[in-house]
């Protein structure tokens, strides 16, 4: 039997109204668009990916943090009743006083050494590498554990709807996002972690939302979660030493790529043989999701390029933005920013 245009439509809106957004068998705890909705349409439809790279993700993650831990050896250079390293039992695995590291971790000087984020080194020496290390080196036991939980509960999730090409990419390259415009603003101070890169995942999550408007029957519960989920994590990152720039970075960099790489087909192109002859579309996204694409793949080279270019040549980007230096840190009677 031929399928109409609003037959279909109200048909897969009817028989998902029931379900939550991203919810599959009554889970309600992700953002993505329900699973089923394609697989029901069958031919072309979006297969539901298994997940492995995320998971590579989170292995790689510790993996470098144990190698960042042997290659710190506390027990080789702290001596003294004030320099006793944390778990002692672990060897030269053991973690740096808390006095020098609360987040039960390795030296500031290790981390410097395997790749941290250094303005100083990126520019005045020309080590553009540190963009890309530092996202996979972590302060402490307790930077890393709160990065790699965030990046299971977001990333596998993405990585089932959408493979693991499209996922891998936005998380690298919202991680160097994050990197360059933390180092266009941040120069008295070491930045590690991959919270650029989950920021990003956030990002692609919100213009998913928004470019596949379509698609979700609670849509407008779905982003006033997702902005509020956003708003939070952005709201911490103005403490003192946390890179905010880096946030930012990262969630502008994945906000754009989510337009590029994360637009579904239109319902009627998936169900095109299904539809009479004459019925059938000839274009597989909607006009504004060529728009989005289009507007977004510009924004962000042009972006990278300029960003690129002002950091190698030293332009500080606090001289072009006075405000934004509160993006990482607002003073309060509690704290002061001044050596922030």
């Amino acid at each position: 039997m031929a399928i109409g245009d609003d037959d279909l439509e109200n048909r897969m809106s009817a028989k998902h109204h029931h379900r939550g957004i991203g919810s599959k068998g009554g889970d309600r705890t992700g953002f993505g668009p329900p699973p089923l909705v394609y697989s029901d349409l069958g031919g072309d439809a979006s297969p539901q990916w298994t997940s492995w790279l995320v998971p590579m993700f989170v292995v790689a993650n510790v993996a470098v943090f144990v190698v960042t831990m042997f290659v710190n050896n506390c027990p080789a250079h702290s001596h003294g009743p004030n320099r006793r390293c944390v778990a002692e039992f672990l060897g030269r695995l053991s973690f740096e006083p808390l006095r020098g590291n609360p987040l039960f971790g390795p030296s500031s000087r290790t981390l410097e050494k395997l790749g941290s984020l250094e303005w100083d080194r990126v520019v005045e020496k020309h080590q553009g590498w540190r963009l890309l290390t530092c996202i996979w080196l972590h302060a402490g036991v307790i930077h890393l554990a709160a990065n790699m939980l965030s990046l299971v509960f977001i990333g596998v999730r993405l990585e089932q709807q959408f493979g693991f090409v499209r996922i891998g990419v936005i998380y690298l390259l919202s991680g160097i996002g994050g990197s360059i415009l933390s180092s266009l603003f941040v120069r008295n101070s070491i930045s590690v972690g991959a919270s650029g890169a989950l920021f990003g995942l956030l990002g692609s999550m919100l213009s998913e939302l928004l470019t596949n408007w379509t698609i979700y029957s609670n849509k407008i519960a779905a982003l006033l979660t997702l902005l509020f989920v956003i708003a939070i994590n952005l709201a911490i990152g103005i403490l003192p030493h946390v890179d905010n720039f880096a946030h930012v970075g990262g969630f502008l960099t994945g906000f754009l790529l989510g337009f590029v790489l994360l637009a579904r087909p239109q319902f009627k192109w998936l169900a095109r043989e299904n539809m009479p002859q004459g019925r059938r579309l000839t274009s597989k996204y909607k006009p504004y999701q060529y728009l989005l694409w289009l507007l977004s793949l510009a924004l962000l080279v042009l972006g990278f390029v300029m960003a690129l270019v002002l950091l190698f040549k030293g332009e500080d980007g606090n001289d072009h933005c006075r405000w934004c230096r509160y993006l990482r840190c607002i003073p309060t009677s509690r704290w002061s920013c001044d050596d922030v």
